[in-house]
């Protein structure tokens, strides 16, 4: 059974009819249309649009696997992907989760745990908060002892939410609340964890793999530094500013720590790589990642295959060294949002929807013509991926595939997405987590420089 929506659903759903496995959907009420309800052998319904009452409620995901005789449960990534008591229930239920144990996602879902347990096996971490932050004096104290900026960020999450940066104690006298506000409607939790932030960095991930047998490899780097409000917006593979002395050291201590927790199934440890190369563990995501598209097409690996036969018992299907990155892949996600004013969602009717398509290109999307975008979850519509023979060649693909990529009825972010990768700064791979940031800034400056002018 699938426990998801939108394109991961399906890219579920697709790896399971390759291996000749029959796949349950759920969907809620708003989903009825969606392509994941159409293309799986069976679907339940389990509630209204509001993912509270249907995606991320336990019971409901349980009960549907009980009555379609489900063996086993993907959670995909975002709702119930990272929750340890969903994990415990379907373990007490003997239904498989595909993902790790209980007990490791609930140590790495605990960030403040998750940086101890890796300190304890010689991997960096960012000074911060040595548990969860509950008041404002708390964080006050905390940030005054590790000097500002400082970033909040919701102690159970990710995918950015519950995060705000404060480069003083006024900003963090605004955000606190609002970051404690939006980690409880997100997670569920309110309790947050404060780090010192480090600016201007590269946001650099391994990609992990681990069997029930205890092999455990990495299957090398993405780099994630192209971020909105700390969402990813353009992926890569392998990173631009990578080399392979300093590949093989923070990919042999990513697999350190993974060992170290007896992590099984698909994992991703996540760090900072400032100016002077030095690196930091930030977190480790126990699910399949967004962007695990770029790195299976430079491994040439079905990561969601793998993910299924290690729940299966099943052996890693290559050795670390048998992990050869070939070429350069490059990942776009693509919004229903207008960047024009401030990526406001647009949610509604996709009345017209070309794909690109050719060598090298890939999409994945469960958006269609007269599907009808709903306004309840995240914007997120599709994935561009494209692969070339080097990052040159990769870029020069994207830049044909989002030319090519046509949605009318809706605004989305694909003209944006067309700037960034046509711009010199990311064109020279010599970009921070402030790119974006400073682009949109850029192009405010222009446009009132032009209105002035005429």
């Amino acid at each position: 059974m699938v426990a998801n929506r939108g394109e991961i659903a399906l890219r579920i759903i697709r790896a399971c009819k390759e291996l000749g496995i029959a796949t349950v959907a759920v969907h809620s009420e708003a989903d009825r249309p969606s392509l994941h309800v159409r293309f799986a052998d069976e679907d339940v319904c389990i509630g209204p649009a509001p993912p509270a009452s249907s995606y991320l409620d336990p019971k409901r995901i349980i009960a549907a696997a009980e009555i379609t005789n489900s063996d086993a449960i993907h959670p995909g990534y975002g709702f119930l992907a990272e929750n340890a008591d969903f994990a415990e229930i379907c373990e007490s239920c003997n239904i498989k989760f595909i993902g790790p144990t209980s007990t490791v996602i609930r140590l790495m879902g605990d960030k403040i745990k998750a940086k101890e347990a890796m300190k304890k096996v010689g991997l960096p971490v960012i000074p911060g908060s040595e548990e969860v932050v509950k008041t404002l004096k708390e964080a006050q104290d905390i940030s005054k002892a590790i000097g500002y900026p400082v970033i909040l960020k919701a102690s159970q999450g990710g995918g950015g939410k519950g995060m705000r940066m404060a480069k003083d104690a006024k900003d963090l006298e605004t955000y606190f609340e609002i970051a404690q506000q939006e980690a409880k409607l997100s997670f569920g939790v309110e309790d947050l964890y404060i780090e010192k932030y480090v600016e201007s960095p590269r946001h650099i991930e391994f990609q992990i793999l681990g069997d029930s047998l205890g092999n455990i490899i990495h299957l090398g780097d993405r780099d994630c530094t192209i971020q909105r409000r700390h969402q990813k917006l353009i992926e890569e593979s392998p990173s631009p500013v990578m080399d392979e002395k300093l590949r093989e050291k923070m990919g042999g201590l990513a697999v350190k720590g993974a060992k170290a927790i007896g992590y099984e199934n698909s994992g991703t440890m996540e760090f900072l790589l400032d100016k002077e190369n030095k690196f930091y563990f930030m977190e480790m995501n126990t699910r399949i990642q967004v962007e695990h598209t770029v790195t299976e097409e430079v491994v040439d690996i079905d990561l969601i295959k793998e993910q299924i036969r290690i729940a299966w018992g099943e052996k890693l299907s290559l050795t670390q060294d048998q992990v050869v990155l070939k070429g350069h892949a490059i990942e776009c996600r693509i919004n229903a949002e207008d960047p024009e004013n401030d990526f406001l969602p647009c949610p509604g009717e996709i009345t017209s929807l070309h794909i690109p398509g050719g060598h090298g290109i890939r999409i994945d999307t469960h958006a269609y013509a007269k599907y009808k975008i709903p306004p309840y979850y995240d914007s997120m519509i599709a994935k561009v991926i494209t692969h070339g023979k080097n990052r040159n060649e990769a870029i020069l693909k994207m830049q044909r595939a989002l030319d090519e990529f046509i949605i009318e009825g809706v605004k989305t972010t694909i003209p944006f997405h067309k700037e960034i990768i046509s711009s010199p700064v990311f064109l020279f791979g010599n970009y921070d987590t402030t790119l974006i940031e400073h682009f949109i800034n850029f192009r405010g400056h222009k446009e009132k420089e032009q209105k002035v002018k005429s």
